[in-house]
């Protein structure tokens, strides 16, 4: 059996295919992740934000770091660097000498493979000639083609390498380590022995535990757990939170504070300009000593946060500390309804404590709005558009024009328009009317079912209802446009409404008229009728909500259905007593006509259901598999220091006992449109119920939209103890038994034949 020998590279060969290897590993990888996106597209993207953003802070922002920041200049020479190394070295490679190759005698004396002894022999002579070191040729390769004569021409030897590979016979296997050999050479053992154990025993456990340490620290969501902790404690022991208390939970959060997060500064000058702040702003609870409230870092966090929403001046160096404080609000107010959430759960599940209220949870809401647009709650939302200040809506709420939301300015006619913001020049009123049309419309359609059921629309006690919600994204300017051409054509909209009218009367008129004739125009309508489907009711009317809020009644289908059935019933009887004048035959005919249509009716409506049932179930199968990105459109916010997108809040109410129903869906993939389903257990008792479904802004004030949502609830039906196909008639158990017996005296029989 061969040997085995491990042995060190010598000539370092080997150490070059390890290290290019593993220098490849590490630039392709960082090549793809790091390598920075095109400064170019990205300036596009900003000069195309800028008719709109342009007076944004995070728009001149970015635009000041694209300047002046320098970090892709040097990730680019970095990895321009790495790919130096890595092709240099696989030049280095590609010039090494094949040592591990297939033994090949032919290859060795240049003949092809089954060359014959005469030719073999005569090019030995020509080789030895050649290359025989009495002739001034070299001896390693004249070894060589000796050594390959000899596996072709000896029988022991071509044996050998037949069998083997190699002339000599099997020999002993040498495994190369792609290490050089000084590094096991006893005079470098002690440097080789330092660095080992400095890279094992010191560098990795303080990087893993570095890394363990903070990661531990933080939530999936990047906030520091006790943080969290913070929160729920707070919220379980004040359900019921006002925006002033609201304000300053959030602010004691311990991303601001230096000792947990070293983003979080407390600078000398603080002593100095925090107290001025602080009589400017007026009574903040700065005399409140309950912890954490009146540590320095929350203090200082409530009144930047305050002097944001009011839109005060502060010195450069507070400016610093109150963007990053901003910057951080959004992601802390979100993990606050998380907990909200999730106390809400615990109560509804175990019992024992007070869930937060509703106000609380909606107050985390309309505080995202106010730190994004930097404006308090009882301020206007006009004061969201550029050029606006507050001595400018007296122009806009006078009796007048009444406007005092963003819809009342959009609804406006554009002469009128023109004519309230007069105080604007021409450039400035375009500005306003950009800024304005981008703003988001959002239009909701609501679709109330119990999946998984046999009738979908019959809400039960107990059942699981899911609330399918469509949201559609538009601009505000496609809302100008409507409202431009719904002004410019209003008489012929008035002169198509007088023909639909007039159309609908003559109709009306007819139907009137085919009581009184003769009995084949009665059975002929009577015939065009059967054919018809049901009519579907018609769309509930518009409401307003909470002032600028509007919203459509969602109805359960069930009531719907069975007005339409009596309607059918009174129909019927009617058309019964006109029909008496026909003959026999004729109802016949009528009669089975109107089976084959509500036969056909069934049929279509069952294939409707189905398909939208598979529809539906692969819906929801893509929704899992694919992930969107959460780059939706930019927010419009003059003071707010990030760019943020825009995202939304989807949930159920009930307003009267201030509960939540469902839990907030946060929709973050919002670009044109998207479908939600919300899913609440209904009551356990039966009766009418008003919920409420309501989208919020997490950026916008103003543009929330609540639409009410009645639910229906029966009482379901009885489990049933014994179902009709269980039932056997006492005769076939009869039989059944009878048949048992006359097998067994069958099977006796049979073996009494045998003995």
């Amino acid at each position: 059996m061969a040997g085995q020998q491990f042995q060190y590279d010598d000539s370092g060969n080997t150490f070059f295919y390890f290290l290019t290897s593993f220098v490849g590993l590490i630039v392709i990888p960082a090549t793809y992740y790091l390598w920075p996106r095109d400064q170019n597209a990205e300036q596009q993207r900003l000069k195309s934000l800028r008719r709109v953003h342009g007076r944004c802070l995070w728009y001149r922002l970015r635009l000041m770091k694209s300047q002046q920041s320098i970090v892709p200049t040097l990730k680019k020479a970095a990895l321009l660097f790495g790919w130096a190394v890595f092709l240099l070295l696989a030049y280095k490679v590609s010039k090494l000498d094949r040592e591990y190759q297939e033994y090949n005698p032919y290859e060795v004396l240049n003949l092809d493979p089954g060359a014959s002894l005469s030719e073999i022999k005569k090019q030995y002579r020509v080789l030895s000639l050649k290359f025989h070191p009495d002739k001034g040729g070299d001896e390693a390769t004249f070894m060589r083609i000796a050594k390959a004569y000899a596996a072709l021409t000896n029988e022991q030897s071509r044996q050998n390498w037949e069998t083997y590979g190699n002339p000599d016979g099997p020999g002993a296997t040498s495994f190369g380590i792609a290490l050089p050999a000084w590094i096991v050479d006893q005079k470098n053992s002690m440097l080789v022995l330092l660095v080992y154990g400095l890279a094992f025993m010191v560098i990795l456990p303080v990087v893993v535990g570095t890394w363990w340490y903070r990661s531990i620290r933080y939530s999936g969501d990047q906030i520091l757990i006790n943080t969290t902790q913070l929160f729920m404690h707070f919220m379980y022991k004040t359900p019921n939170m006002n925006m002033k208390r609201l304000t300053m939970v959030l602010t004691a959060a311990f991303e601001f504070d230096p000792r947990s997060n070293k983003e979080a500064t407390i600078r000398p000058t603080d002593n100095i300009e925090v107290p001025q702040l602080i009589r400017e702003l007026g009574n903040i609870n700065v005399k409140k000593k309950e912890p954490p409230f009146c540590y320095p870092y929350s203090l200082k966090a409530r009144v930047l946060v305050l002097a944001h929403l009011t839109r005060m001046d502060v010195s450069e160096e507070l400016e610093e500390d109150q963007r990053f404080v901003t910057r951080k609000s959004p992601a802390l107010l979100q993990e606050m309804i998380n907990v909200g959430c999730q106390l809400t759960m615990m109560a509804n599940s175990r019992g024992g404590f007070h869930a937060p209220r509703l106000v609380t949870i909606e107050n985390c809401m309309k505080l995202t709005q106010m730190i994004v647009q930097g404006l308090q709650e009882s301020k206007s939302p006009l004061l969201q558009l550029p050029h606006f200040e507050e001595e400018h809506l007296r122009y806009c709420i006078s009796k007048k024009y009444k406007v005092r939301s963003l819809q009342d300015l959009v609804s406006l006619k554009d002469s009128d328009r023109r004519s309230m913001l007069r105080f604007l020049g021409e450039e400035k009123y375009d500005e306003v009317m950009a800024v304005l049309g981008s703003f988001p419309h959002i239009t909701m359609d609501i679709k109330l079912q119990v999946l998984d059921d046999e009738d979908s629309n019959n809400i039960t006690a107990g059942s699981i209802v899911t609330v399918t919600v469509t949201l559609t994204r538009k601009r505000m300017s496609e809302v100008f446009e409507k409202e431009q051409d719904s002004s410019t054509c209003p008489t012929e909209e008035a002169s198509t409404t007088e023909e639909t009218q007039g159309d609908s009367s003559k109709s009306k008129t007819k139907v009137w008229q085919n009581k009184s004739k003769g009995a084949k125009k009665t059975a002929k309508s009577k015939k065009k009728k059967l054919t018809k489907k049901k009519a579907t009711p018609a769309p509930a009317k518009a409401k307003q909500a909470n002032g600028n809020v509007a919203g459509n009644e969602v109805v359960a289908a069930p009531a719907a259905k069975e007005d339409d059935n009596d309607a059918s019933d009174k129909g019927s009887d009617s058309d019964e007593g006109e029909a008496n004048k026909d003959s026999p035959s004729e109802r016949d005919e009528d009669s089975d006509k109107q089976s084959d249509t509500e036969v056909d009716e069934i049929g279509g409506d069952d294939e409707e259901e189905w398909e939208a049932l598979q529809q539906s179930i692969q819906r929801r199968e893509r929704a899992l598999l694919e992930t969107k990105s959460k780059v939706t459109h930019p927010v419009y916010s003059l003071y707010f220091p990030e760019e943020k997108q825009e995202w939304w809040w989807l949930y159920i109410a009930d307003r009267r006992d201030q509960t939540l129903v469902s839990m907030p869906y946060h929709v973050c993939t919002l670009k044109d449109t998207e479908e939600v389903e919300l899913k609440f257990p209904a009551p356990s008792k039966t009766g009418n119920y008003q919920y409420s479904v309501i989208l919020r802004s997490d950026s916008y004030l103003g543009l929330d939209q609540i639409k009410p949502l009645k639910l229906e609830v029966h009482e379901a039906k009885a489990m049933l103890d014994n179902h009709p196909q269980w039932d056997i008639p006492d005769t076939e158990e009869e039989d059944e038994e009878q048949e048992d017996s006359d097998g067994i005296e069958e099977s006796e029989e049979d073996d009494e034949d045998n003995d």
